[in-house]
């Protein structure tokens, strides 16, 4: 009796998650486990990016953000409602495709491209056929030539700035609007 009295509210305080509802995505029981060792490997890895890499500074922004709130959190229904991006099995799904990602990338080192490499650039000539639309998008009107232009020689501050002598200025008195 004693021991029904102790464990039926320890075992009420955390829900115990019996479905994912997506096939083939099974429930994890200790998934904010699982996410803190794999963001922390994450971590660990993208140290070999260099820092001023975007793709290491996003995936250390993001990473550190969802390691932060899997480690102030011990309920999986807050890390979900906190993170906002699907169940915590799937962030797991996530998480392991991103240090894969991050072992293919520093694999491929994208950001070891020297700065005198010339990329050759294939054009292809081939007609592309009737069912496959061209989106080539359509004229731009006038007007936005001339403010170009004007933008280019820095004329559109000046005429921006100043007020037309035709618009009337608007003047408040005691509440009431006016027009000049």
């Amino acid at each position: 009796m004693f021991l029904r009295r102790v464990v039926r509210p320890v075992m009420m305080m955390a829900r115990l998650k019996e479905t994912t509802g997506i096939v083939g995505l099974d429930v994890v029981p200790n998934a904010r486990e699982v996410l803190i060792g794999l963001y922390t490997k994450t971590l660990e890895e993208i140290k070999v990016v260099p820092e001023d890499e975007g793709y290491r500074k996003a995936v250390e922004s993001f990473t550190r953000h969802r390691l932060k709130v899997c480690q102030e959190e011990e309920d999986w229904e807050v890390i979900e409602k906190r993170i906002g991006c699907g169940q915590v099995e799937e962030l797991i799904e996530e998480a392991q495709d991103e240090l894969k990602l991050v072992g293919h990338m520093n694999g491929w080192k994208p950001w070891g491209i020297p700065d005198d490499y010339d990329c050759e650039v294939i054009e292809n000539d081939a007609p592309v056929p009737k069912h496959i639309p061209l989106h080539r998008p359509g004229p731009l009107p006038e007007e936005f030539y001339k403010t170009l232009e004007l933008v280019n020689t820095g004329t559109l501050e000046s005429i921006v700035s100043r007020p037309k002598k035709d618009e009337p200025t608007i003047t408040i008195t005691s509440g009431e609007s006016e027009s000049k």
